[in-house]
């Protein structure tokens, strides 16, 4: 059950913001012994960020990391607005909404760490993870059950498309192909 107060501030969402690691990601880094980065992405979130976009709410992705590991998921998933090494999360995003004409109470941000916590504040809805830091669970106004990395930004889409009505059409074609 959606109260009422968040299906308000899910209505006007048009853009969906993620953190990668510890959100898309389990947090952990891994590097082999040539130094490559390795991370390991959740398929199911993967189709999640798909029905966001098919039901017409944009995705982004803002971390304060670089890698072409990210740059190389994004492409894949078709998600072109990405903001790499940037660790202001909050500065990013408002350079984001200005770029795209949105007002802070047309996006939503999720993320999980001391770095995310002005983003998680300043959007109209701030979402985390389960295993987030406590004190940015404090001020999200929504906490997922799940970890990040294992299946917490599908769970987040799958609400968001919930809370505006849109998850009943978007499953449609997988129910009645």
């Amino acid at each position: 059950m959606i109260s009422k107060t968040l299906r308000q501030k899910a209505g006007p969402i048009s853009l969906a913001v993620f953190d990668v690691d510890g959100v898309m990601t389990d947090g952990r880094l891994y590097f082999t012994s040539l130094g490559d980065e390795i991370k390991a992405f959740n398929v199911k979130d993967g189709l999640g960020l798909k029905l966001l976009r098919e039901a017409g709410i944009e995705v982004a992705i803002i971390t304060g990391r670089t890698s072409d590991l990210v740059q190389r998921r994004a492409r894949d998933l078709g998600i072109t607005r990405l903001v790499q090494g940037r660790e202001d999360k909050v500065s990013a995003l408002r350079e984001l909404l200005q770029q795209e004409h949105l007002q802070s109470e047309q996006v939503a941000y999720m993320g999980d760490d001391l770095p995310d916590l002005a983003a998680i504040r300043w959007a109209g809805l701030g979402v985390t993870v389960a295993d987030a830091l406590p004190l940015v669970q404090q001020y999200a106004d929504l906490t997922t059950k799940a970890r990040g990395g294992e299946g917490a930004v599908r769970e987040f889409c799958d609400w968001l498309l919930t809370a505006q009505d849109k998850l009943t059409t978007v499953l449609e074609p997988y129910l009645n192909p």
